[in-house]
């Protein structure tokens, strides 16, 4: 009874303790992990695209015959409409009548192809599907050339462009690639949503990633370049070289990605799943990215993230 009693007392300390240590990291580490600032690189909008416009078929006149003498160049004549309200004459009213059918008929068939050219090429009156992908990787922080690529990237990238967009999302995807040997930590979603409702969905994602630095130490958005005060940086190294004692140090690097069409990307379990992930992020083409977002931190190359700090600001992040 009483090796019993001793027993159900070991298993509530055990239970105590392991709360106590959750609620420690929760909350007593909550402020401390604010520690860390980040940059940013980002630009686009979700607005529809702009339909190509579409010529009609050219409409070839015949040679000598109906309608040549009162139409310069040829075609249907006024005169053969005319005699079905009793206007004009010089042909029965039922051969009139015919005519103005088969010229109704012409009309909306090529009403009809023109509506049908235009859904075919993807132009269609609906509201298009779009989709809105976050991918996140969390590296060891020895991958501090990382850090440099893409400091060197936010300030030479022309983010008013599709084109400068689709540039960063492939350097910023190769980046990540180069260095397989430091993944520890990933995460990936995708949502399809309207174009009505994207935009509200991406800030969202957006101002969440956000929240979770000091400060952007550095960011390009919409060709905008601003990079914090030396004074600042100053202050950022200095808690980098504080951090640095600590047992595990980590970078954290998020694409947030809005583009045209159905994205599909891999449940990220393993290195190869995230590979493959980032590989078709890195490949969606300039003409369907509308909106794109790359934030790392920490941005100073001598600060660091702890394990406490990925566990607490990061976790739906899974070991790969």
């Amino acid at each position: 009874m009483q090796k019993t009693l001793r027993s159900l007392v070991k298993h509530w300390v055990k239970a105590i303790v392991a709360i106590s240590l959750v609620v420690a990291l929760s909350f007593g580490h909550a402020d401390g992990a604010l520690a860390a600032g980040g940059g940013r690189i980002g630009g686009g909008s979700f607005r529809a695209p702009a339909p190509r416009s579409y010529s009609a078929p050219r409409s070839y006149a015949p040679g000598p015959g109906y309608g040549s003498g009162y139409y310069p160049g040829g075609g249907f004549g006024l005169p053969f409409l005319f005699p079905v309200f009793g206007i004009g004459g010089g042909f029965g009213g039922l051969f009139s009548i015919l005519i103005f059918l088969a010229v109704a008929n012409f009309l909306v068939q090529s009403f009809r192809r023109s509506r049908s050219d235009d859904d075919s090429l993807g132009y269609s009156t609906e509201s298009p599907t779009i989709s809105v992908a976050k991918l996140q990787v969390g590296l060891l922080a020895e991958a501090r050339e990382l850090q440099a690529d893409l400091n060197a990237i936010a300030r030479k990238a022309d983010t008013s462009s599709t084109t400068g967009l689709s540039e960063v999302l492939q350097e910023a995807t190769l980046a990540l690639l180069r260095h397989p040997e430091y993944w520890v930590y990933a995460g990936s979603t995708v949502q399809q949503t309207r174009l009505e409702a994207a935009e509200s969905q991406f800030n969202r994602l957006l101002i969440a990633e956000r929240s979770k630095f000091t400060g952007e130490t550095l960011s390009n958005v919409n060709n905008q370049l601003k990079q914090a005060s030396s004074s600042s940086l100053a202050v950022a190294e200095k808690a980098g070289a504080l951090a640095e004692s600590g047992p595990g140090e980590y970078i954290v690097v998020t694409l947030l990605v809005g583009s045209q069409g159905k994205l599909q990307l891999p449940t990220v379990n393993n290195s190869n799943d995230l590979r493959q992930a980032l590989q078709q992020l890195g490949g969606v083409s300039g003409d369907r990215l509308l909106a794109l977002e790359v934030l790392w931190t920490p941005q100073a190359e001598n600060e660091v993230l702890t394990t406490e700090d990925v566990i607490v600001q990061y976790p739906d992040l899974k070991l790969v």
